[in-house]
């Protein structure tokens, strides 16, 4: 599946960091993990801090999927509020989620200081309305997320100007986010893992899986053979090649990042995240050297053809949408890349056993949130494979479906 196109700011800037091999041997383990992008690199790093002997295969060069067209926001905010949520899910389930989802940030922050990753930073997020209609939506939303204990402002028009530097009328200045590079992250997280005993091979393709009773065993595409304990799916919007459920609608998506300024130059909060109620929603961060980065105008489509042809159109689309947010401000786009976007019907991830497939685990952070949707998926696999946990919470399990 060709996941992203165009020029992702963070391969550019970071380049090929690691240098990793293809597999070349036959080969045993406890865990074989499918995928080195973010979410098989928090499961491997998981696994072998546990002791768990694990190799990871990827078939791209380590990182080339989803993984560097990331914009890397964390936020514990899913794609749907909190008070909609608790509408499809009760009240109880979606204040789990959202719990969970605040928790992992500060679990990833942890992890990176561990590892000794510096592009971890974290910062507030500022949820505002696109649109007046949406003033009571934004009030509602804080109410349920004050209710329940998660740190919220709410904001009407002159503080909106006065901390971010534009105009709306009503939003919810959050205390809980962060913002990273997903791709180097992914780096750093499997260089660690390799210290501690993990075998990471990339362009190496799974070109038949075979699950059995007693195990898992993956024949490459050069004949190589993995035999393993379990198999963890964590390859993003190609599981769902594996999956007879139709779990996720895949969508295309855009993103745009400036030329390099100077931080007097920047024009809202370097330590806040800008997010809006538009659907598809529009959303803002900045970058270490200073550059704006701006994604969305997403298409409910996933061909990549359609998708790629797109691309001039939306940059000229996001570039515009700063300047109506920042009309006293330049934003001239030098990076610009689009990919694939998943979209569950209820904005959770898919975690957990699949019974169609026997001996297999899923880490699928499909949404907005990708990146703590693979932390929650690690500490839970990490737990069922040590024997530490059964089963998966209700709110992430297949069976939900």
């Amino acid at each position: 599946m060709n996941l992203s196109s165009g020029y992702p700011y963070w391969l550019i800037r970071d380049g090929l960091p690691y240098d990793y091999q293809p597999l070349d041997k036959n080969i045993s383990t406890d865990v074989a993990i499918l995928g080195g992008g973010i979410s098989g690199a928090l499961v491997g790093w998981y696994l072998i801090k546990a002791g768990v002997k694990c190799i990871i295969v990827d078939t791209r060069t380590i990182g080339l999927g989803s993984t560097c067209a990331s914009t890397s926001l964390l936020q514990y905010e899913l794609d749907i509020p909190l008070c909609r949520l608790a509408d499809k899910i009760g009240l109880r389930n979606a204040m789990n989620a959202y719990r969970q989802s605040a928790s992992s940030i500060d679990k990833l922050e942890k992890i990176a200081g561990e590892i000794g990753f510096s592009q971890f930073k974290k910062c507030k997020s500022l949820f505002y309305t696109a649109y007046k209609k949406d003033i009571p939506l934004i009030k509602e939303e804080y109410n349920v997320r004050k209710n329940i204990g998660l740190d919220v402002q709410l904001m009407g028009e002159k503080d909106i100007s006065t901390y971010a530097g534009f105009s709306a009328p009503a939003a919810i200045l959050s205390g809980q986010a962060a913002q990273t590079d997903a791709y180097l992250f992914t780096h750093a997280l499997h260089q660690d893992s390799i210290k501690r005993g993990a075998l990471i091979f990339d362009r190496t393709n799974a070109k038949k899986i075979e699950h059995h009773k007693k195990g898992i065993t993956i024949v490459t595409g050069k004949g190589y053979k993995i035999n393993s304990n379990k198999l963890v799916y964590a390859n993003g919007y190609e599981a769902v090649n594996y999956i007879k459920k139709k779990i996720v609608k895949l969508h295309s998506t855009y993103a745009v990042c400036s030329e390099q300024g100077n931080s007097i130059d920047l024009p809202f909060n370097q330590k806040c995240l800008l997010w809006n109620t538009s659907t598809p929603y529009l959303y803002m961060r900045t970058t270490p050297d200073n550059r704006v980065l701006i994604g969305g105008r997403d298409e409910v489509f996933s061909d990549p053809i359609k998708r790629d042809k797109l691309l001039p159109l939306k940059t000229k689309q996001l570039s515009k949408d700063f300047k109506k947010l920042f009309p006293r401000f330049d934003f001239n786009p030098e990076f610009s890349w689009c990919g694939i976007f998943g979209e569950t019907e209820d904005g959770l991830p898919f975690i957990g056993p699949y019974k169609n497939l026997e001996n297999s685990l899923f880490a699928l952070g499909y949404g907005g949130n990708g990146i703590t949707f693979s932390q929650i998926a690690a500490e839970i696999l990490k737990d069922i494979i040590t024997g530490k946990k059964k089963k998966v919470p209700g709110i992430f399990s297949f069976e939900r479906v």
